[in-house]
């Protein structure tokens, strides 16, 4: 499985496409286990392998050599028959090569094509790679084994569990029925640093617009790492916004908690796909990164790209933004 949440997003059309065309196949995924709430009660695999979380990159040099040795021991105990690579790494195709699995399929990147039996090739011009949505680069390797009629539509799926304990933070935040609509912002973003961040003031801004005229519940959804930008969205705004990650939040409730929301508002983010994958409205905001790379085709996302000419966040402005949430919550509204 891919390492990213938005990757593993995009994977699901493949994943349910997979196992329509082995009904009656044993299906593992191995997965990272901070992305494993992500495909957590999905209904497409029989087995959920988890990969240890990643150490420091000192640890994890010194001590690569065996966890690449303890885990195709463990593939290799499964007696798998076929694996499909979804990332294009040289280390997933190198580990299902020493595991001993007869037959693997995956795309001729990063130097790997010698570890493979079947070699899908990307598409190129003049040398580089041609940009193709990745839900239709998964969707390539279903369609390779046999698989027909692919469906690009996401899917992802909540435990009750988790709808209860998301339910439950929301009133312990204050959040109630009686309440306006429900925007959760995602003011962070996982890669690129700075340049896929629209800036905080403009994100406290549309918060304080969407408060005044919709009588919005604003939630900040970010990482531990995205602290710093949460706290920057919170300083500028007038009112208060409830803080997710300070209320308990976690992965494994995000899914829950963006099910329940009425609108979300994000950077290039992972959680941009989950939205989208619960048919959440997302106002996705797009800098520096070509959105034909992760093009979802989702009936409820507004996409906005900046018009700056070198890509710059600062070139989509609040009105923009203000004008696409008015429009979503108005008919939601009605």
């Amino acid at each position: 499985m891919p390492s990213w949440v938005g990757d593993v997003v995009m994977a699901t059309p493949t994943l349910r496409l997979l196992r329509r065309l082995k009904p009656d196949a044993h299906i593992s995924y191995l997965v990272r286990s901070y992305v494993r709430p992500i495909i957590d009660a999905a209904p497409w695999y029989d087995r959920l392998i988890t990969l240890r979380p990643r150490r420091s990159a000192l640890t994890q040099a010194s001590n690569r050599r065996r966890s690449t040795a303890a885990l195709t021991t463990r593939l290799r105990r499964s007696d798998f028959d076929t694996a499909v690579l979804l990332p294009n790494s040289f280390r997933s195709a190198l580990i299902v090569k020493l595991a001993g699995i007869d037959r693997r399929i995956g795309y001729d990147r990063d130097g790997r094509g010698l570890l493979l039996t079947d070699r899908l090739i990307p598409i190129r011009d003049r040398g580089k790679f041609v940009p193709i949505p990745m839900i239709d680069y998964y969707l390539g390797l279903a369609q390779y084994l046999g698989a027909e009629n692919p469906e690009r539509r996401m899917q992802l799926f909540t435990r009750p569990d988790h709808d209860r304990a998301a339910e439950a933070l929301l009133r312990a935040a204050g959040v109630s029925e009686a309440t306006g609509p429900l925007v959760m912002f995602t003011p962070g973003a996982a890669t690129k640093g700075d340049a896929k961040l629209w800036p905080a003031d403009r994100f406290a801004a549309v918060a304080d617009h969407l408060i005044q005229a919709h009588k919005a519940v604003v939630m900040l959804n970010g990482s531990p790492a995205e602290r710093p930008i949460l706290e920057a969205v919170q300083r500028a705004a007038r009112h208060p916004l409830i803080d997710l990650p300070k209320c308990g939040s976690n992965l494994a409730l995000l899914k829950s908690l963006v099910a329940a929301a009425d609108l979300m508002i994000t950077n290039d983010t992972g959680p941009r796909h989950i939205a989208a994958a619960l048919n959440t409205p997302v106002i996705s905001l797009f800098g520096p990164t070509d959105p034909s790379w992760t093009r979802l085709d989702a009936p409820h996302e507004r996409l906005i790209v900046s018009r700056h000419p070198h890509g710059s966040m600062t070139g989509i402005v609040v009105d923009q933004v203000i004008a696409a949430a008015d429009q979503i919550l108005t008919t939601t509204a009605a």
